[in-house]
């Protein structure tokens, strides 16, 4: 299943939205991948490994569930998730892009690749994943948005 959105971040139409700088945007995003629990609550854990330049080795654990990923960072551009297949679990990523096509104008694309193609079978719970996604990374803007509102995104990444 291949699926992406787009959530525009700052709306100069709506002034009871606070207006998010490119670089607090771009501190959350990598908040998201280094300190997943803030953003994902039922995760049990996540161990980071070494990283490698702009690569993040990952364990997250999820009660008995263990999943290794690597997530690659394009600093104030992109961050991809990559978890390779594994187990009963098939390769799958996320590639979160900022988007800029104005000054000030900022918006995150989401684009998920489920490493599987789609087919009847699976298109009922397609629908369920895709709002899952589209939930959770809304959350992650609502958690950045309450980070940046904190001051907890002014300190560099």
């Amino acid at each position: 299943m291949q699926f992406q959105h787009l959530i525009e971040i700052n709306d100069p139409l709506n002034p009871l939205i606070d207006t998010l700088t490119r670089a607090q945007l771009w501190r959350g995003l990598v908040l998201r991948a280094e300190a997943p629990k803030l953003f994902v609550p039922w995760l049990d854990e996540c161990d980071l490994g070494e990283r490698d330049g702009a690569v993040l080795p990952r364990t997250l654990r999820y009660n008995a569930l263990l999943i290794h990923d690597r997530v690659t960072f394009t600093p104030q551009e992109t961050v991809h998730y990559e978890v390779p297949a594994q187990g009963d679990i098939p390769a799958s990523s996320l590639l979160v892009t900022i988007e800029e096509p104005q000054p000030g104008a900022l918006f995150v694309r989401f684009e998920y690749d489920s490493g599987k193609t789609d087919d009847d079978m699976d298109a009922f719970y397609d629908e369920f994943r895709r709002s899952a996604y589209q939930e959770a990374d809304i959350d992650t803007i609502r958690i950045i948005r309450q980070l940046a509102e904190e001051g907890r995104l002014e300190l560099p990444v």
